[in-house]
């Protein structure tokens, strides 16, 4: 199981509490669930990391997004910055193409693909008038549709996680009754 494995490579409560660096931050990075691997506090840990994931900006950025709301919402704070990582160089392209066809959808406008970005590198100037015009035109579905899809996959990976280990914890059950039963 998954869990037994994580354990072993994660620190122990007390391990954390004496930190002193975490000390510092008093009783907020201290709470078991931050920390513990059990279903809720792992599945939240994955919702918060699939939202914080979709953040513009760089890992830096998208880590720190993940710890807070990980200490805010008391899931899981590993495994929130460790799931961020699904968003990177190989598939932020096709995640905000998608977020971009998501925001034309729920704004009810005819889903075509995304304006080309073609712009004069004449001067500065023109280049960033073109950029902008560019922007107007495709910021708008943008701006709705990457929150909208961080928010779905927040849920459907909270939904997967929640799942897989009801899956996990049934299967590892009918195992160990068989067992009983052949012993």
């Amino acid at each position: 199981m998954p869990r037994k494995y994580l354990r072993k490579l994660l620190p122990s409560h007390a391990t954390i509490s004496a930190n002193p660096y975490v000390a510092r931050f008093g009783h907020r990075l201290t709470h078991h669930n931050l920390w513990h691997l059990h279903r809720r506090a792992v599945a939240g840990g994955v919702a918060v990391g699939m939202f914080a994931g979709l953040i513009p900006g760089s890992n830096p950025v998208q880590f720190s997004a993940a710890a807070l709301l990980a200490i805010g919402f008391r899931v899981n704070l590993p495994i929130a910055v460790l799931v961020t990582l699904y968003s990177n160089p190989f598939t932020i392209v096709p995640l905000y193409l998608l977020a971009y066809t998501l925001g034309r959808w729920a704004m009810f406008e005819r889903a075509d693909s995304l304006p080309a970005f073609n712009v004069s590198t004449d001067s500065w100037s023109a280049w960033l008038a073109g950029a902008l015009d560019w922007l107007t035109t495709a910021g708008k579905p943008l701006l709705v549709g990457v929150p909208l899809l961080a928010v779905l996959l927040s849920i459907a990976g909270y939904a997967l996680v929640r799942l897989g280990w009801r899956c996990c914890v049934v299967q590892a059950w009918r195992a160990r009754r068989k067992r009983r039963l052949h012993e």
